[in-house]
């Protein structure tokens, strides 16, 4: 008698930590595959550094195959078509077919790029969204700064990460001076959020004032509630939104060099599926992780689907940082082994949050326990030790992806002694 195969569609962030995880929690109890659209991991916290070459992309990549082979779990880089829930089926790229007794779902999102006119880094924007686009926005950088002019980062409407727009603006910043030019470049941050410092989160502690405090002492100038409606060659065209939804104020911004994350929607694999999505593509989970309409179905990450914290003029999405995605595998990986064993799953992520934002001289760091207000504990500090603690967790976190681990012990009882959890009970 063939084992229960259990398949974890992509290998970002959230996919990978899943794999190591549900491999160990099965002990033998089933078979686990991973369907992935490449052969590499990319650590996406490190984009911003890359487009700045702080970082080469090479530093930041670990080749998945002999790392999934010593851990036992199969792997596939030919890239998921279409999932086929009501056959138990993941179609391929090459019209294969992977059948499935268990699917989580980790694919993160596909970036929305196409619903601004003249947006992404096919157009007039560069992006640190995937790490290839950070190496071309490095290139775009580099040229820049042969003739440098203003400068208009942020995050469009409909964005749910916003971290790292703040970082790559203060990133900015920091090389400027370096290369002695900052003088020469006026900076604009364009926001949906209501205020600078939100963060999809309504603000986590003094965020508010730390992130504005930055900026302004930067010289950074900022427009919130900003919807852009379309970006040309060196102009981006945006709309400032009053409270009642109105147009308060139009601003034609000229750039020499431009990066805005864009909204995410769900990865084409998915989008559409009755049950399985929310009108935006993303998967529908319970507080067990697992799909109310497909109970063989989890998701994680990205992809997850999360109301927004509250309404807001300008649309404004949640973001799902590393620890919180991180929480989640560990739920579903506990609550998978508890459907081997016959019981029904029980665990609950704690959806904590724990970010570091570098600014390449200094940063901002917050823990929300747990992310969506109202929270156990609501915390944020800023200073130079963000930027030595990116440092330190990039070449620990790139460490667990080349060895095949998800949670050392040490790492366990470190975020324990703090009273930071990944599961609820």
């Amino acid at each position: 008698m063939s084992l229960p195969r259990i398949v974890v569609l992509g290998a970002g962030l959230g996919g990978t930590i899943a794999a190591y995880e549900i491999r160990e929690a099965s002990k033998g109890k089933a078979e686990v595959m991973v369907i992935s659209d490449q052969e590499n991991y990319w650590f996406v916290p490190s984009n911003p550094w890359v487009a700045v070459r702080w970082r080469e992309p090479e530093a930041i990549c670990v080749h998945l195959p002999p790392v999934m082979k010593r851990k036992g779990i199969d792997f596939t880089a030919v890239g998921a078509k279409r999932v086929h829930p009501k056959k138990n089926q993941v179609e391929l790229n090459d019209g294969a077919f992977v059948d499935y007794d268990y699917l989580v779902i980790a694919t993160g999102p596909k970036l929305a790029f196409d619903e601004i006119e003249g947006f992404g880094p096919e157009a007039n924007t560069v992006s640190v969204c995937a790490t290839d686009h950070a190496a071309a926005a490095a290139d775009a950088f580099d040229r820049f700064c042969d003739n440098p002019g203003p400068i208009v980062v942020g995050a469009a409407q409909g964005a749910s990460c916003y971290g790292p727009a703040y970082e790559f603006a203060l990133i900015l910043d920091t090389e400027l001076k370096r290369r002695k030019l900052r003088d020469r470049v006026p900076m604009t941050f364009v926001t949906a959020e209501p205020y600078i410092g939100h963060l999809g989160l309504d603000g986590v502690g003094d965020t508010k004032s730390l992130l504005e405090s930055e900026l302004r002492n930067r010289h950074i100038k900022w427009i919130t509630n900003a919807r852009v409606t379309s970006f040309e060659a060196g102009m981006a065209h945006v709309e400032e939104v009053a409270e009642d939804g109105s147009v308060k104020a139009k601003h034609d911004l000229p750039f020499g060099y431009s990066m805005l994350l864009p909204a995410f929607r769900g990865v084409d694999a998915v989008f559409g599926i009755e049950g399985l999505t929310n009108p935006r593509g993303f998967i529908i989970a319970d507080k067990h992780q697992r799909n109310p309409t497909f109970a063989n179905i989890y998701s994680l990450g990205v992809c997850v689907a999360i109301p927004p914290v509250g309404p807001t003029p300008v649309p404004v999405g949640v973001p799902k940082t590393g620890f919180m995605i991180e929480s989640m595998v560990t739920a579903i990986a506990q609550n998978l082994k508890l459907e081997l064993a016959g019981q029904p799953p029980k665990h609950e992520a704690t959806w904590n949050a724990v970010c570091l934002a570098d600014f390449g001289d200094g940063g901002v760091a917050f823990v929300a326990q747990p992310q969506i207000p109202p929270r156990n504990l609501n915390w944020s500090s800023s200073g130079k030790w963000v930027h030595l603690a990116k440092i330190g967790f990039e070449k620990y976190f790139l460490r667990k992806v080349r060895k095949g681990e998800s949670e050392p012990f040490y790492e366990k009882l470190a975020m324990h002694a703090l009273g930071i959890k990944k599961l609820r009970f």
